[in-house]
């Protein structure tokens, strides 16, 4: 199995960098504005746009954390138990614009589970969608508001992100999906 590698560290960087400049500038202002990371990639990423805005913007945005297996539309199905993580948001998110924050944006299921998660613990103003990765492969009509790279891939690929804070190491591959049974 082939690891082509599709973004180096200095490219996730620059990506962060643009992504939180592209926040900024659509926010009319950034007093309302929360960001939250979905488990597991997602987390670190979120932490790092809001050092960016915190950076440029002069303005230090709520980063939260968000569990929503519990949420997910396969859990009933799945004959596997899901690891629950710890959800973290320590600020109410009534009337606020939430960003939720993702590594890949793929079929959109994790997306809407996150958004069901959300509406259970308050009404946000707006929910956003930044994710580093798009992919494609929508099976539900969700699009991300702020993406850094589009990557078009067959649907027995698998693209996987590293980052340092979870992986040791920030990269993007792209490789053939594992055959059933390996």
């Amino acid at each position: 199995m082939t690891n082509k590698v599709i973004m180096t560290a200095e490219d996730i960087r620059r990506t962060l960098a643009r992504i939180s400049h592209e926040i900024i500038e659509r926010q009319k202002s950034l007093d309302q504005l929360v960001i939250i990371g979905l488990h597991t990639r997602g987390v670190p990423l979120a932490r790092r746009l809001s050092a960016n805005i915190q950076s440029f913007g002069e303005v230090q945005i709520p980063v939260g954390t968000l569990d929503f297996n519990l949420y997910r539309d396969d859990f009933a199905s799945s004959s596997l138990q899901p690891s629950i993580k710890e959800t973290d948001i320590p600020f109410s998110i009534d009337g606020k614009v939430v960003i939720i924050v993702d590594d890949v944006l793929n079929t959109g299921r994790s997306i809407r589970a996150a958004m069901d998660a959300l509406i259970d613990m308050g009404r946000p103003k707006a929910i956003k969608l930044a994710v580093l990765i798009d992919r494609g492969h929508r099976e539900l009509p969700i699009r991300a508001d702020f993406s850094g790279k589009n990557i078009p891939s067959s649907s027995d690929e698998d693209v996987r992100v590293k980052l340092t804070e979870t992986d040791d190491n920030d990269e993007v591959t792209i490789t053939p999906a594992p055959k059933e049974g390996e």
